[in-house]
């Protein structure tokens, strides 16, 4: 039960160093200067899965603020020869408390998408065109938000973000994406056909007067929410009010509905749901 490892994927980016001097007042961890992207929330959702399993070698590296500065100089070994250049770094914690790493470069992303103050309604243009003041995140580039064809088993490997991927892996394969796709698939759960979340982000649909995302509870149980996982943008946006949870079944969704998604690498991306119309 025990050959994985838990792991979080998070940005680096030296452009985060302007967050202080950007007028950008709520930014968490990044109102200090830190050139990664929320990074004490990745250190909590690793150090909740640490937990949950019991991994006491796994929580005893990470914990209060000694753990998370062990964490910020290990990424920061990791970083030291990237040239300035933003990079997804994917930090693994194995059960005995050993980090790894897996680093790739990424494109750049505006400050607005890392950290917006609202996410512009459905038919609202991005920052160039807003009507309200704020911080909104552009809505280029789009993604296309593909809904897979078989539903998923909610499980502890679902709510916690772990190395056993086969149930994300499974989705993309089905949709037929490619790594540098700009698409992503939502997974539904087998119990109410909820969506969960995608494959790699975090998913936001307009319903009743404001953004909503699938309820996860903090801690795993079977019969409660959707069966996701709690990350690090979706905490972000809840906590600031961008954002409610609600349960959002797969059979609402409607063709080309405006949606936004969200990860700890690339922020809040812009999307618009694509069905199968020929299964309808």
């Amino acid at each position: 039960m025990e050959d994985f490892r838990l792991f979080t994927s998070l940005r680096y980016d030296p452009a985060l160093l302007r967050v202080p001097h950007e007028g950008i007042t709520d930014a968490g961890w990044n109102q200090k200067p830190s050139v990664f992207y929320m990074l004490d929330f990745h250190r909590d959702r690793l150090q909740r899965a640490a937990t949950h399993w019991g991994w006491a070698s796994a929580i005893e590296v990470i914990a209060g603020d000694e753990g998370l500065k062990r964490l910020e100089e290990y990424l920061e070994g990791v970083v030291a020869d990237l040239a300035g250049v933003p990079h997804r770094i994917k930090v693994e914690l194995s059960r005995d408390g050993v980090l790894s790493h897996q680093k790739s470069p990424v494109a750049e992303t505006p400050l607005d998408n890392l950290f917006p103050e609202y996410l512009p309604r459905p038919g609202q243009e991005g920052p160039s065109a807003q009507t309200g003041s704020g911080r909104a995140p552009f809505k280029t580039p789009e993604y296309e938000v593909l809904v897979d064809s078989q539903h998923t088993a909610k499980s502890e490997f679902t709510h916690y973000k772990t190395t056993r991927r086969a149930m994300y892996d499974g989705a993309r394969a089905r949709a037929g994406l490619a790594p540098v796709d700009r698409k992503e698939v939502l997974l539904f759960n087998d119990q109410d056909g909820s969506v969960m979340e995608g494959s790699l982000t975090t998913c936001y649909f307009w319903r009743d007067g404001k953004w909503v995302t699938p309820v996860v509870p903090r801690e795993y149980t079977a019969d409660q929410g959707s069966g996701g996982n709690d990350g690090t943008t979706r905490r972000w946006a809840l906590e600031r009010g961008l954002v409610a949870e609600q349960n959002v079944k797969a059979s609402s969704l409607v063709d080309d509905e405006e949606c936004w998604i969200s990860n700890g690498v690339r922020g809040f991306m812009f999307g618009r749901v694509k069905l199968d119309m020929s299964e309808k």
